[in-house]
């Protein structure tokens, strides 16, 4: 029996949805890098997660859930990424620049704070190594 997400993705446009979001260019930028790494145009989940492709994961008791392989979210205090944590994990993290993380979560204030190249490592790595259904 599969369970139902209350984050499901939705018809909004993505395009309008990080312009008019609180980091519009930031927004653009990582939404043309995850549609680059991925193959895949975005769609939106819930009313603020922009996201790639769909994948499934177990919840306890044999049930199992869908959502969004890989995405993000251009909030006002920071950027928050939804990728999977893939081998190298870690080093990159230490070359990327100024970072949080959080369970499942990378946030960055601005993409000028962190190294272009080691994002796009990371996201390439992440989609990569994330197991995705229906792509």
């Amino acid at each position: 029996m599969a369970y139902e997400a209350k984050t499901k993705a939705t018809g909004v446009d993505v395009d309008g949805f990080i312009a008019g979001s609180p980091k519009p260019a930031d927004g653009a930028v990582l939404c043309a890098l995850m549609r680059r790494v991925s193959g895949l145009e975005p769609k939106m989940w819930g009313p603020s997660i922009v996201g790639f492709g769909l994948r499934e994961y177990e919840l306890a008791g044999g049930k199992t859930g869908k959502m969004l392989a890989m995405g993000f979210s251009p909030r006002k205090a920071s950027l928050v990424l939804y990728i999977k944590h893939a081998e190298g994990w870690e080093d990159r993290l230490a070359r990327l620049g100024k970072h949080g993380t959080g369970t499942g979560c990378l946030y960055i204030n601005k993409l000028a704070d962190v190294d272009a190249g080691v994002l796009e490592e990371m996201v390439a790595a992440a989609w990569t190594t994330t197991a995705r259904i229906g792509d």
